[in-house]
């Protein structure tokens, strides 16, 4: 993969403080970590949301640590499978950190109470909907309306275009077929972030070309679940390999999605932060400073070149 300047003029939004697009080398890679997951051992009944609140806060301290060390900014992953566990991990969250956080669920019911939550308590500045989705029925398109919810993610995933140079037409519908951005116009959505879908190892490479040339065709921010490539890998690679190569392959596969282009990655669980950040942040300072021959400098200070260099 080679990174190169995009002669689309690229978007930059920001979601309470944090910056996400642009050009690559001018803002730091935006990492994105799951807590309340499916599994998660601090959880402990996820109907209900009742959680260990001492490790869950230690965990974000330690986000909050490799943030700032490393320049990278966050934004959490709020996962939840009921209404009434994404309300308590939507307050939980909201006290702990000042970031931004995706709205996760496959409860498509539950991240509409949820949004519908965050409104009424002041915090739907800090909300991403993740996701608007191309069968994304007609009642969640308008119920997203209602919330008033400005920020969302498109999951550009169809199974009949799979390839990166298809990706386009998701974004703009076919066979009339709605696309996803009529469908975030109807839903009021005004910052549009594009995730190019990651099914396991191979459809990494479609989603990190697919990052570039999405980019390149609107100019929107681009990112990819780059856990997704390691998740149905994981447990073998413990077994034959050891954990310490799985920890390697995680990190790799955000590492793949950044050379893409990506300008966010879903990286898995939070707890494997520590060794994500700075191999995130290595990659982004390499790209800075290769874009200086194309005229490109970082926007920020805190770009993990000035950090960690």
């Amino acid at each position: 993969m080679s990174i190169c300047k995009i002669e689309k003029e690229q978007k930059i939004y920001e979601v309470a403080g944090v910056k996400i697009g642009g050009q690559p080398g001018e803002l730091p890679t935006v990492l994105i970590p799951s807590i309340f997951y499916e599994g998660h051992k601090i959880v402990q009944d996820e109907i209900k949301g009742i959680f260990d609140r001492k490790k869950a806060e230690e965990l974000i301290e330690k986000l909050d640590k490799i943030s700032e060390i490393t320049g990278n900014p966050y934004i959490l992953d709020v996962v939840g499978i009921s209404d009434e566990a994404l309300k308590k991990y939507i307050n939980f969250v909201s006290e702990k950190t000042n970031a931004p956080f995706l709205i996760d669920s496959s409860n498509t019911q539950a991240r509409i109470s949820a949004v519908k939550y965050a409104a009424e308590i002041g915090l739907l500045e800090r909300v991403i909907y993740n996701s608007i989705l191309p069968a994304s029925k007609q009642e969640e398109i308008d119920a997203l309306k209602e919330t008033g919810v400005k920020n969302a993610i498109l999951f550009a995933y169809d199974p009949r275009k799979i390839f990166p140079k298809d990706r386009k037409d998701i974004l703009r519908g076919y066979n009339g077929k709605k696309g996803l951005l009529k469908m975030a116009e109807e839903a009021g959505v005004e910052r549009i972030f594009v995730d190019t879908m990651v099914l396991d190892v191979p459809s990494l490479a479609y989603a990190a070309r697919a990052a570039f040339l999405l980019k390149q065709e609107f100019g929107y921010p681009v990112g990819c679940g780059s856990a997704n490539a390691i998740s149905l890998w994981w447990n073998k690679l413990k077994r034959t390999m050891g954990k310490i190569a799985a920890k390697t392959c995680l990190a790799g596969a955000s590492l793949v999605a950044i050379l893409g282009s990506c300008d966010f990655v879903l990286f898995g669980p939070i707890e494997s932060s520590e060794y994500v950040f700075p191999a995130c942040a290595m990659v982004d300072a390499i790209i800075a400073y290769s874009m200086k021959e194309y005229g490109i400098r970082p926007l920020t200070k805190d770009h993990p070149l000035y950090k960690i260099f």
